[in-house]
């Protein structure tokens, strides 16, 4: 089967009343490790590459292992995103690739690190909107700024810096048209979040219930929201890391926000702490190994029982057949009928 769009697995998940993962890739053991993931639970799936990945792993190759994937896992829907697209220009070069999802941040300047104007964001946003859609492409927004920096994007600062108003959320929403919107509400990128375990309160989950209130309608989606369990660092750190003391946003806090309206939710630093520990767990037990198969195989094997776990958690497990996938030639039409 072909690449979906984003809206129909998300469209889904809101009947359902489940949230979707979206898992970041730069590889393809990453790939595999979701895919594989998707199966076990017989879950709908969304992989989503940064500009980062895109630069890291050639967008060719990328596209071409996304579309093996869809061939391998026919009966997956499967969506390719671009997380945190920069510029009108970065979502084109995405849209005409294949990607058949787009995230603009205009919450941030194309320096994709200073904060922007509400004037702003809603015209960038608009010009992908109208862009993608004639393609039958999602497309989602950003209205207040995440803490934290991720492949170097980012303001860098805390995740309470710039919260969602709820009012400009709906504004932004009826000025812009997408479909759906990520909001600020405490989180942060990269796996020092907090200093202590978050609270309903650190997070402004009342926020985002009022967002939700405000946007019934609308998709929305949390990032920065691994929740950097404990035993993964300790692996890291038995093995010769020395990762600081930290906690990321607990799956209970996501699990509130998917009954209020969350349907996607990032997921990136789990994985890369699985990944990194297996990895550093070869190199310390057996330091002959060289051939890069005997460690990227339980690397893979470390993030795809990350992933499974979190499609479990997010609720989307079992919902592969619910519905039969939609071509993006008939989501442009519908969203030119709309």
């Amino acid at each position: 089967m072909p690449l979906v769009s984003m809206r129909q697995l998300l469209d889904e998940a809101a009947k359902g009343g489940y949230g979707v993962g979206a898992f970041n890739v730069n590889n393809m053991e990453q790939i595999q490790a979701i895919m594989e993931a998707a199966r076990e639970t017989k879950s709908p799936a969304i992989v989503q590459a940064s500009r980062g990945a895109r630069s890291y792993s050639q967008d060719n190759f990328l596209y071409h292992l996304m579309l093996a994937a869809a061939e391998l896992y026919p009966e997956i829907p499967l969506v390719l995103h671009l997380d945190h697209g920069n510029s009108v220009e970065t979502c084109k070069s995405a849209i005409d690739l294949g990607f058949t999802s787009v995230m603009m941040d205009g919450s941030l300047n194309p320096d994709g690190k200073t904060p922007s104007t509400f004037e702003y964001n809603v015209e960038a946003t608009r010009k992908v909107v109208e862009m993608a859609h004639a393609k039958g492409v999602t497309v989602e927004g950003e209205i207040g700024v995440l803490g934290g920096i991720e492949d170097g994007h980012g303001a860098g600062l805390s995740g309470l810096s710039h919260v969602t108003d709820p009012a400009q959320a709906e504004e932004f929403v009826k000025l812009t048209g997408v479909d759906a919107l990520a909001i600020a509400i405490g989180t942060s990128h990269g796996a020092y979040k907090f200093a202590q375990k978050p609270t309903g309160e650190t997070l402004k989950m009342g926020r985002l219930i009022e967002i939700h209130e405000r946007l019934p309608h609308t998709h929305l989606v949390m990032h920065g929201s691994s929740s950097v369990p404990q035993d993964l660092q300790d692996i890291i750190n038995k093995y010769g890391g020395k990762l600081r003391p930290t906690f990321g946003v607990p799956v209970e806090e996501i699990q509130l926000g998917i009954r209020n309206g969350v349907r996607k939710v990032n997921v990136d630093t789990d994985n890369r702490l699985a990944i990194t520990g297996a990895i550093r767990k070869v190199f310390f037990e057996t330091p002959e190994k060289f051939d890069p198969r005997d460690y990227l195989k339980p690397a893979r094997e470390a993030m795809k029982k990350v992933v499974a776990q979190r499609m479990t958690q997010f609720g989307q497990a079992g919902h592969v057949g619910d519905y039969a996938q939609i071509p993006l030639a008939e989501m442009a039409r519908r969203y030119a009928a709309a």
